[in-house]
């Protein structure tokens, strides 16, 4: 059991041995270290669930977070694409389950990942919208030089002629392309993210409106993606229990899509019989399903 401690944001608990998820430690090692927690069945969380709430058993919620900080890692690969520091949006999606441990009702007779994963994307969500548009606004180095530059620059208000965008692209060593950009940028304004005023009938849809809801349940996801990475595991280990011949014939035959062989094309490689071939591959197979099965 990993220890956990009282942090300042008033939560229940906070790991504090974990590798810590940020640019400056191992994200690596914090991923590969969570995957290690094992997975709740539904009889034990619900018993931990009932512990916390009855008698605020710290223990039974440390176990409730560890058990699921591997879907937070999930959720937060969902948001790559906005810029953002993986271990930073790891920490903040910690922190919404948390909250949800906090608040999860076991009698309501659902999962905790499906209630936790509004609370998770809830505080991923709030620390896009803080450090998006910076992120987007200035991010080379000639954006951040006309980001802190170009409206000092600008001798007045408006759109800038052609002849004040190559006096600022000359000034300050940048392309008139970047000029424009960066002016554009500046110049646009921050769009609410929730629904418009209901007041204003006319309102064009918020972004909100465009978010693509998952259609998969998320605790179907999460235990899915889950058994996929323990059989991906089980089948790194046979194959590194395979001989060299052997482990090149299952490759071969069932792994490499584009390049499947036949029976026949891996006898004449190895001077034997296809049905040698056949034999060995079987045998592989075999010691291959037993781990499965285990």
């Amino acid at each position: 059991m990993l220890p956990m401690t009282q942090n300042s944001r008033n939560l229940p608990l906070v790991p504090n041995n974990l590798p810590v998820p940020s640019a400056l430690g191992s994200l690596d090692a914090y991923v590969n270290a969570v995957h290690r927690i094992p997975v709740l069945t539904a009889e034990d969380e619900q018993a931990l669930a009932r512990r916390f709430r009855d008698g605020e058993d710290l223990d039974a919620a440390r176990e409730l977070v560890h058990s699921h900080l591997r879907f937070v890692v999930h959720v937060a690969r969902g948001y790559n694409g906005y810029g953002l520091q993986m271990g930073d949006l790891i920490q903040e999606g910690n922190i919404g389950l948390m909250k949800a441990v906090k608040r999860f009702d076991p009698e309501q007779g659902v999962r905790l990942v499906s209630f936790a994963v509004h609370w998770i994307r809830a505080e991923m969500h709030e620390f896009i919208l803080k450090n998006w548009r910076i992120v987007k606004v200035a991010t080379t180095k000639a954006q951040r030089k006309l980001f802190f530059n170009l409206r000092k620059s600008k001798t007045r208000l408006g759109w800038m002629n052609a002849e004040e965008v190559s006096a600022v692209a000359r000034d300050l060593n940048v392309s008139e392309r970047e000029v424009l950009e960066m002016e554009s940028r500046l110049s646009g304004r921050d769009i609410g993210f929730d629904a418009p005023d209901a007041d204003d009938d006319n309102a064009p849809p918020s972004p909100a409106a465009y978010l693509r809801a998952d259609a998969e349940d998320p605790s179907q996801a999460y235990e899915r993606e889950d058994e996929e990475d323990s059989h991906l595991a089980l089948l790194r280990e046979g194959l590194s229990g395979l001989d060299q011949r052997s482990r090149d014939i299952i490759k071969r035959r069932w792994l490499d899509a584009d390049s499947k062989v036949t029976l026949q094309e891996l006898a004449d490689e190895y001077g034997v019989s296809a049905e040698r071939i056949r034999q060995v591959e079987a045998n592989a197979l075999k010691k291959m399903r037993a781990l499965f099965a285990a």
